[in-house]
C-alpha cells in the first residue's frame, strides 16, 4: 500500500462511506430493519454509528460491535455515547469475530458484506456467534438480478473496489446468506435512486435454525 493509498483509506474513504451510507433513502431502510434487533446484539461493521439511533433500547439487553476502521469507530463510539448506553465496540474484522460461539440473539449487518475480504468466511463467523434460533438482520447493496447490469457491475468492480474501501458491486446478497446455512426471510428488494449498477438493495432477516 502506498502512502497515498493509506491516506485515502484512512481519511477519505470513511467520510465517503458515512456520507453515502447516510443518504435519506438508505436511512429510511435502516429505520425499517434495525429496530427489529432484540436481546444481545452484535453489529458487524458498526463503524460510522449510523444505526445507533434506530436501536430500541427497550428490546436490546446488550450491544457489541466491530469495524476495521479506527476512524469510523470514533464515529460509532460518539453515537453510542449520545444514545447513553454501554457498548462494547472493538476494532476487528468479520473473518475473525472476537466473540464466543452462540453469544448473540441478533446480528445486524448493513452495507458491510460488500467490503469484507472473504464473504463466505464472514457469514460462517456470523452463524457461529449467533445462538440457535438467533437472527441476522441484513441490509445490503449487491449484484443486480438483471444480467446486463450485473455484467457492468463485474466490469466496474476492480476500479470501484480500489477507490471505495474494497466495496464490491457484483456480490450476491440473499443467495450468499442462504448458502451459509441461514434461513433467509426477505423483507424487500429494489433499485434505489441512482445508477442501477450501484443501487440494487436487498434487506431482510435470516435465522440460524440449527
Amino acid at each position: 500500500m502506498t502512502r497515498r493509498d493509506s491516506w485515502w483509506e484512512r481519511v477519505v474513504v470513511p467520510r465517503i462511506v458515512r456520507c453515502g451510507c447516510g443518504s435519506e433513502h438508505i436511512m429510511e431502510l435502516r429505520r425499517e430493519v434495525v429496530p427489529l434487533a432484540s436481546g444481545s446484539v452484535f453489529e458487524l461493521g458498526c463503524g460510522g454509528g449510523l444505526n445507533q439511533s434506530f436501536y430500541d433500547t427497550g428490546k436490546v439487553t446488550a450491544f457489541s460491535g466491530i469495524d476495521p476502521s479506527s476512524t469510523l469507530l470514533d464515529f460509532a463510539r460518539q453515537e453510542a455515547a449520545k444514545k447513553g448506553w454501554q457498548a462494547d465496540i472493538r476494532e476487528g474484522v468479520g473473518e475473525e469475530i472476537p466473540f464466543a460461539a452462540a453469544s448473540f440473539d441478533t446480528v445486524v449487518c448493513t452495507y458491510t458484506l460488500c467490503s469484507v475480504n472473504d464473504p463466505a468466511r464472514v457469514l460462517a463467523e456470523v452463524k457461529r456467534v449467533l445462538k440457535p434460533g438467533g437472527q441476522l438482520l441484513f441490509l445490503e447493496h449487491g449484484r443486480s438480478p438483471d444480467p446486463g447490469i450485473a455484467r457492468w457491475q463485474e466490469r466496474i468492480d476492480p476500479l470501484w473496489s480500489r477507490l471505495f474501501g474494497n466495496c464490491h458491486l457484483s456480490r450476491p446478497v440473499g443467495t450468499s446468506i442462504g448458502g451459509a446455512g441461514l434461513s433467509v426471510e426477505p423483507m424487500g428488494e429494489q433499485y434505489m435512486d441512482g445508477p442501477r449498477f450501484v443501487s440494487w438493495m436487498e434487506w431482510g432477516r435470516a435465522i440460524r435454525r440449527d
